[in-house]
């Protein structure tokens, strides 16, 4: 679901004939965020190794001009762009703060050069957008900021990408609590975020050997677990169930896997394979040995409980009864993806634990991970009392060290119901 907070982006063509043609992107943080100029020039190329903030308008300006291109709009003459950037999305907050500000680029640039891409074509371009930035995106955070709507949540499919409406239960609201460890997705993206993007590619594509593909067929073909998820489930099959984790613990070991015994397996090496990736190839240069059996335990464990939590919604359950169904799916995802995807941290894992103790039916961390935020659903009636539990156990510690500032904890601490996605203003 979409939250209340937001990225804006002010952005107004500079048609003086007479200045140099530039983007100039500001932000009102002018103290935090120093203005950054780029070249007029959607093929620039985005310094990776000197990472600024508006490198992620970059992202959407070089992705806009592709897009266009490829559905033949002009794009020959160029155009100086004034860009001013503000919102209240924390950044590094697990919040999906680089995908609002990468979705509101791009769609200011396109609103600014007078083009309307339909929300489905908009949140699969945002995706490609962010790759800029050298995260191996997989597009749910960018289709929820183009797709969401007011009161709904939204269960996103991809291949193709589709939005289907999920009506919320009364009774809970979700509250969203900052651990202050801040989430450095781009800076990390070797190590952390890339990291497991990769370790899936390859436990996909082992598991596809596994199951009988062969073995130049599995490098061609396969990309994600959910393109080898009908090999498991037919395998699950012949065992009595549907479930595709059973094969993954039938055909892969709990050990970690060397990249030796990795090539042993697809007849060809790991450099050749991830070539075409620089992001991967980070990875491969960074990485001691691949965990392919918990990644992918928990990635089809985790589309498990999504499909789950859609059906618990659509269920005749009681109120307090689906409540307390969802809070479960919560834990079990939060287990799994401190456990089994390795994700959390020691802040992370403090905050979830307070949150449980002071009343939440589930909590869980949100987004990339390794810092940023949590989610915990909470009974209406006591999301006031809750608030001020964890500011008295969790924050005041931290205001009183001097890590963050008393007057700035509704941007920390928040409840929040389901919002609308991406807008477009005109003045």
């Amino acid at each position: 679901m979409a939250i209340r907070q937001d990225t804006i982006v002010a952005i107004r063509k500079d048609d003086d004939r007479e200045s140099p043609k530039v983007l100039r992107i500001a932000n009102v943080n002018d103290n935090k965020y120093t203005m950054c100029t780029y070249p007029v020039d959607p093929d620039q190329d985005i310094d990776l190794k000197n990472h600024k903030w508006g490198h992620y308008f970059i992202c959407g300006y070089k992705g806009y001009h592709e897009y266009a291109r490829s559905k033949g709009i002009s794009t020959s003459v160029p155009v100086g762009l004034d860009v001013l950037v503000d919102g209240t999305v924390p950044t590094g907050s697990g919040l999906s703060s680089s995908a609002a500000f990468v979705c509101s680029s791009t769609i200011a640039i396109m609103a600014a050069f007078g083009m309307n891409f339909p929300k489905k074509e908009l949140a699969e371009l945002t995706c490609e957008c962010e790759r800029h930035i050298g995260t191996q995106s997989g597009g749910m955070d960018q289709a929820i900021s183009v797709m969401a709507k007011p009161g709904f949540a939204e269960l996103i499919d991809f291949n193709p990408i589709r939005a289907t409406d999920v009506q919320l239960p009364g009774g809970g609201s979700f509250v969203i609590a900052h651990s202050l460890a801040e989430s450095q997705k781009a800076v990390t993206a070797a190590t952390n975020y890339n990291n497991r993007v990769v370790e899936c590619q390859l436990a996909a594509i082992v598991l596809g050997i596994k199951l009988g593909m062969k073995p130049e067929e599995a490098i061609a073909g396969v990309r994600t677990l959910s393109d080898v998820e009908g090999l498991c489930v037919s395998f699950a099959g012949s065992q009595g169930s549907s479930d595709p984790v059973l094969a993954v613990k039938e055909v892969l070991k709990e050990e970690p896997y060397t990249a030796e015994e990795i090539e042993s397996i697809i007849e060809d090496n790991l450099t050749s394979i991830l070539g075409h990736s620089p992001s991967s190839l980070d990875v491969l240069k960074a990485a001691k040995h691949f965990k392919l059996f918990q990644r992918a335990c928990h990635v089809y464990s985790e589309a498990k409980r999504v499909y789950a939590f859609k059906d618990t919604v659509s269920s005749k359950l009681s109120e307090e009864d689906m409540l307390k169904k969802l809070g479960d799916l919560m834990n079990e995802s939060h287990h799994s993806c401190s456990v089994l995807y390795e994700c959390s941290c020691p802040e992370l894992e403090e905050l979830v634990n307070k949150c449980r103790h002071n009343g939440a039916l589930g909590a869980r961390l949100t987004g990339a991970g390794w810092g940023g935020c949590a989610v915990a659903l909470v009974r209406e009636n006591i999301v006031p009392q809750f608030i001020l539990n964890l500011k008295e156990q969790f924050y005041q510690s931290r205001i009183d060290r001097g890590v963050i500032n008393k007057n700035d904890l509704g941007l920390y601490i928040f409840a929040s119901k389901p919002s609308s996605g991406a807008a477009i203003f005109r003045f």
